[in-house]
Parts: C-alpha cells; sequence; structure tokens
C-alpha cells in the first residue's frame, strides 16, 4: 500500500472530529503530502551508494483563507505530515540531518487553493543523516540533544553543504577489485538501456540525446504550436532520475498538478505547458 494512501486512511478517523473543519479550506492535507514527497525527490542529494540525503525542515505557504482554516490544527497536522515523509524515506531509502519539522505559514500573494513547499536540511550537532525513523542521538547522560543547526550554505531549497569523509585508499601495492558482474546462464547478462520519449496530443518524439528543448520556436527540438508556449519554454534533461527545467517561461510548467520551476520526471509523469499537456514515458531494454 502506498504512503498517501496510508496516511489519508489514518486521516479519516479524523474527518468527523478534530480535522472536520480542515477539509473544508480548498487545500486539503493530502495535497500537501504529495507536494512533501516531490520535495524529499527533487531536492535528494546522493552522498554515497547507500546514503542519499533529504530535507527534514519544510515550510507550507497557504492563502489567508486556507491558512485561517488550516492553523488552528496545524501541530496535529504537522505531526502527521512529518510522520507521513518518515514513512516516505524509509520506503525510498532516504536519510535525514536532523528531526524531520513541518511548519505552516501564511503568503498574501497566494490565492485560495494555491500553496507553495519549500524546505532545508538542517544537521543536528550530534546526528552523523540518521537513516529514516532512527532517531537523533543525543549527548552522553541522556540530555537532550541541542537545537538543530541549518548546514553551512544551507537554507530553504538548497541540499546541504557538507560530504561525509572519502573512504580509505586501499594499501599500496594492492590492487582493489572490480565489482563482479551478475552471470546469467550463458555468462555475463547484458546492460539494459532505458528508453524515454513524450507523447503529446497522440504523437509520439522520443528523447535521443541528453536535453529536449520545447517551446513555440522552429528552433525548438520539439515545437508546440500552442500561444500559451514561450518560444523556448522548457527543457528535459535526461538522467537517473530525468528532469524538467523551465526556461524562463512567460507562463510556467505544472508537473503533475504543480506549479513549478524544476521537478523529476517518472514514468507517466504529466506536464502541462500553456493548454497542452505533455506525458513522459520510459522504459527498460
Amino acid at each position: 500500500m502506498g504512503v498517501l494512501k496510508k496516511f489519508e486512511q489514518r486521516l479519516e478517523g479524523l474527518v468527523n472530529g478534530t480535522f472536520a473543519k480542515v477539509f473544508k479550506s480548498e487545500v486539503q492535507p493530502v495535497e500537501i503530502a504529495g507536494a512533501l514527497q516531490r520535495e524529499c525527490d527533487n531536492n535528494a542529494t546522493i552522498w554515497n551508494r547507500e546514503r542519499t540525503v533529504v530535507p527534514n525542515d519544510f515550510i507550507v505557504e497557504l492563502s489567508a483563507p486556507d491558512y485561517e482554516r488550516l492553523s488552528p490544527y496545524s501541530g496535529q497536522l504537522g505531526d502527521e505530515l512529518s510522520g507521513m515523509v518518515r514513512d516516505y524515506a524509509k520506503q525510498q531509502r532516504y536519510t535525514f540531518m536532523g528531526p524531520i519539522k513541518v511548519h505552516l505559514e501564511k503568503a498574501e500573494d497566494l490565492d485560495t487553493g494555491l500553496y507553495r513547499v519549500r524546505s532545508r536540511t538542517l544537521a543536528s550537532s550530534t546526528s552523523q543523516a540518521a537513516p529514516a525513523g532512527a532517531p537523533a542521538a543525543g549527548p552522553r547522560g541522556g540530555q537532550p540533544a541541542r537545537p538543530p543547526q541549518a548546514a553551512p550554505g544551507g537554507g530553504y531549497g538548497y541540499p546541504p553543504a557538507a560530504a561525509p569523509p572519502m573512504p580509505a585508499a586501499p594499501p599500496p601495492g594492492r590492487p582493489q577489485a572490480a565489482p563482479a558482474r551478475p552471470q546469467g546462464p550463458a555468462g555475463p547478462m547484458p546492460s539494459t538501456q532505458t528508453r524515454r520519449w513524450i507523447e503529446i496530443n497522440g504523437t509520439r518524439h522520443q528523447i535521443s540525446r541528453p536535453t529536449l528543448v520545447l517551446g513555440r520556436s522552429t528552433d525548438a527540438d520539439v515545437r508546440i504550436d500552442d500561444p500559451g508556449v514561450s518560444r523556448r519554454h522548457c527543457e528535459i534533461r535526461t538522467g537517473t532520475p530525468s528532469t524538467i527545467q523551465d526556461l524562463g517561461s512567460t507562463n510556467g510548467i505544472v508537473v503533475d498538478g504543480q506549479h513549478t520551476t524544476r521537478a523529476t520526471l517518472r514514468d507517466g509523469s504529466r506536464i502541462v505547458v500553456g493548454q497542452t499537456t505533455i506525458v513522459y514515458r520510459q522504459a527498460e531494454g
């Protein structure tokens, strides 16, 4: 069962009680939960093969009407959202630099039903990128840990500046063995290759280069005839994972229902530019 589905089920028992008024808001808690998951994915920092660090301090900006409806329950809602982030991180094998916190703030420039999520990595002075679900360790004697402090150069939208030390080099004269390749019945298994493409109005466009520019200009890699699309609107960058980046367009991009300037793409991600919907697809082999 998905983390979001479990989150919805946990809230069901509260809908007739504490959260009864919350669900009258234009912004639903489950929408915020999905945005927090995407914030983790988009700001994940790979330190090594076994450690990927994600933000642990989140600010959810709401319009004035939505904030007035949700703020009386911000403590309990924040706890539920923090638990959801912890469950999602455990599922994705993400780690944190400190305790997970979710705060609500009012933003006067947002209309009802709109929201923004900002995040940062706050490192506890005693934590060393604890695995998801593990409590941050305190100093000896059972005293509580000091308040979390921002990593150097950190801030909302920035990953931690410091990286863990590299492993020690092998002793001189001793060659380091290369990792063994998986063996199949008839020898080494062939490597798989990821195929990527986008679908626009039923037409498939293969992605065969590291970057693919979409826009209204004839110079774009994929031309979109839509007055709401800028000449060079956005760019898909292939990788692990693939991402999409807004190129300073007039109307921006919407990825899986959220206005953004940069987002991670998965098979089936829906991108809206102007009045045009683009579906990103990828498959192995």
